[in-house]
């Protein structure tokens, strides 16, 4: 059995910056990618940043290209997230998953195979 723990969360003020983490245990597994997503309170959940281990390449959604930085080491199936600049509407639980398949979109939830349990980042104005 594979876990993703998360790391990192907290309550911060606006214009902030914080470092989410999570690592990999359980069973040795091989990611093709790693990602991060987030999900509001009454939202869906909604893909960040990806990092595909081949080519090191990186992927981030609009709204947080130029803030956050996703970064990671693939021997160790760990992930980082650096965020900066945070703003309220940033406020969400943060989750970081792991894509075992060489396909499909980094940016599509149900492309990725295992998910942590979740940080809650808290933003205040």
């Amino acid at each position: 059995q594979v876990q993703l723990v998360e790391s990192g969360g907290g309550l911060v003020q606006a214009g902030a910056s914080l470092r989410l983490s999570c690592a990999a245990s359980g069973r040795t597994f091989s990611s093709n990618a790693m990602g991060w997503f987030r999900q509001a309170p009454g939202k869906e959940r909604e893909f960040l940043a990806g990092i595909r281990w081949s080519g090191s390449y990186t992927y981030y959604t609009d709204s947080v290209k130029g803030r956050f930085t996703v970064s990671g080491d693939n021997a160790k199936n760990t992930v980082y997230l650096q965020m900066n600049s945070l703003k309220p509407e940033d406020t969400a639980v943060y989750y970081c998953a792991a894509k075992a398949r060489p396909y499909g979109s980094i940016s599509y939830a149900p492309n990725y195979d295992y998910w942590g349990q979740g940080t809650q980042v808290t933003v205040s104005s």
